[in-house]
Formats: C-alpha cells, structure tokens, sequence
C-alpha cells in the first residue's frame, strides 16, 4: 500500500497544507492493515480518501471543534453516563463518536492489535497511532451503517452510495467527487485537474468513449476507474467488479423523431370509474377524436362522441315523431271544424 498512499500523493491531492501528523496516521494505518480490510486495491483508496479528505478538512482536524456537549444522552450512540457527550466527542479523521462507537471500535481492532487499549475507558488514546488511522478504516469495514465493508460500492465505483453510508445523505457530495477526480488522477500519474490529458489518453486505451472536453462526469469518472482496476493484477482483481458507475445523470440519444406513447399516471379511484361517467372528456384518456370546427373541445374520447352523437340522433327523432303527431292533432281539428260548418250548412 506505501507505493500508492504516500505523503507526496497526499499533499499533491490535498486542499491547502495538511496537517502532517494527521496525514501520517492515515499512511501508519494504510501500510500496516489496509490490506486486511481489501484497501491495498487502488480503485478503493481511491474511494476512501475522497470521504476522509472531505470529513476531516484535507486532514487538518483530527477531533470535533465543538465540546460534544450536544451528544449529552444520547442513547442510540451509547451515552448513558452522565459526561459521556463531552467524553466521547468524536476523534480522529472520520469522527468517532458515542461510547457505544468507542467500544466497538475496541473490539474490532484488537483482533488486529491484541494490547490495543481499551477506549471506551481512554477515549483521548484513538488519536494515537496507529489508531487513528485505524477508526476510519474501521468505519469503513465494519463500523457504518450497514455493518458491512464499503468496498462492493467502491467496486462498483458508486460514489454516492459510499457518501450516503459516510455522511447520511449527500452533504459535500460536489466536493466528495471533486476530491475523487483528483486522487484518481493522482494516483494514475496526471495532474490533479488534467482532465483532458487523461481523456485523451484513456480514448486510446479504450477505457473512454466520451468528448475529450476537460470536464469530469460519469463517463471520466467511469475511465478514471477503469484505469485504477488496471493498475491491479488480473487475478488479484475482485470477482465483482463493474466497469461503470451508477451515473448521475441518464444521457439519452434519439436519432429520428417517433412517435412515442408515454403512459399517462392513473388516480386509483379513476380506476373503477365508467368511461362513460366522464362525458366531455376532461379527464387524461388515452385514444381521443379531434371535432373539426369545435376546437374548444379539443380532443374528445371516441366512445364520448358515439354518445353525444346518439343522443342528437334520438333527440331529432323525437322532435319528429312529436312535431308529426301535434300536426296529426291539428289536422283532425280542422277536418272537424270543416265537418261541422258542412252540417250546419246542410240544416239550412
């Protein structure tokens, strides 16, 4: 692991001067177990240190400004004694915090060190070396949310899976990945921003298929992973390992114009609801007939326009029929006006 994480690659990726002492904790602990933990693979130190770099100010803190006071009671972090806040205010890189933390933390790296000592009962003794390059690797195999070791995300180059187990959520994601760019690219042999030297070159060796624009993204950071697997042996290789990145963005190419049906969201109660119910056709329907000459009605369903032109058929028919009869009536009035004065006329 010394001939990738080395103080040079340190300061070149760095922000500003790091705090030496800080920066050679995190190389003690590298050196001497990052191996255990499947960091020596440079593809997942590349990934490490952008979350380490980030959480401890590119190494300038190795403990909480604040006085932990704030964590007084905290039960799901294990403070239960009175003083526990500001006894186990988090340390080192990464900020371990909470006596149930400093405990487990205990446990895990005597199995590495059987006499390490015990900080649930020295908390001060973590930003000691090598602990404390080791707390951060811990966190990182066993000590974050899912109890399990981050490396299959660095394996499938998902940094913001990684983030969110670090952080709980995307706080200093841009920065996370800024971070990421640079040790890649450090770690590969370039400047930490030549973004358009590493594009061209990894063009030619097949690992990028994107502009050479000098701008990172999903597909350079793709390349940039591809080229940190390389740098470890074939068989050495995880057995799971992908080529690509859970992008951040989805690129999407069209060639010629479609026509594209795109299903429209359904209410639940529109679900058991009759077509017929909705009979001008304000509702979101899939198949409609556009009415020429009626454009305040724009597309009406076909179904809707079989009825309403059903109706003007039975509503005319009827007029007929009722306009046939009441002339029916009037004639047989007439007729019998006619009868009568022909009677009357007779009589005379």
């Amino acid at each position: 692991m010394s001939s990738i994480v080395t103080a040079a690659l340190l300061r070149k990726i760095s922000k500003g001067t790091p705090n030496a002492a800080n920066m050679n904790s995190v190389i003690v602990a590298l050196d001497g177990y990052g191996a255990a933990v499947g960091l020596d693979l440079p593809h997942r130190a590349a990934q490490y240190l952008p979350q380490l770099l980030h959480e401890s100010g590119a190494f300038k803190y190795d403990r909480e400004i604040a006085s932990g006071a704030a964590y007084e009671g905290r039960k799901d972090l294990g403070n239960t004694k009175k003083g526990d806040g500001v006894r186990f205010k988090g340390r080192t890189g990464i900020q371990l915090t909470g006596r149930a933390n400093y405990r487990a933390f205990t446990a895990w790296v005597r199995k590495l060190i059987p006499n390490a000592p015990d900080f649930e009962a020295n908390p001060d003794l973590v930003n000691t070396d090598p602990y404390e390059g080791l707390a951060p690797i811990w966190y990182w195999d066993v000590g974050n949310p899912t109890r399990k070791s981050l490396n299959v995300y660095a394996d499938q180059n998902n940094i913001e899976m990684i983030t969110r187990k670090v952080n709980g959520g995307l706080n200093g994601y841009d920065d996370r990945l800024n971070y990421y760019d640079r040790s890649a690219l450090a770690m590969l042999g370039y400047a930490v921003n030549a973004y358009r030297a590493f594009q061209t070159d990894a063009r030619k060796k097949g690992w990028y298929d994107g502009e050479v624009d000098n701008d990172p993204g999903p597909k350079t950071r793709a390349a940039l992973h591809r080229g940190l697997v390389a740098l470890t042996k074939p068989a050495e290789q995880p057995k799971k390992i992908a080529a690509a990145p859970v992008v951040e963005t989805k690129e999407v190419e069209v060639e010629k114009k479609v026509a594209v049906e795109v299903p429209v969201p359904v209410k639940t109660n529109d679900l058991d609801k009759p077509w017929y119910k909705d009979l001008l056709g304000q509702k979101e329907v899939v198949t409609t007939v556009a009415i020429p000459g009626i454009s305040a009605l724009g597309g009406v369903p076909w179904q809707n326009v079989a009825i309403i032109a059903g109706l003007c058929v039975l509503a005319a028919a009827a007029y007929y029929v009722i306009r046939k009869r009441d002339a029916a009536k009037q004639e047989a009035k007439v007729q019998a006006v006619h009868a009568d004065a022909a009677e009357a006329k007779a009589a005379m």
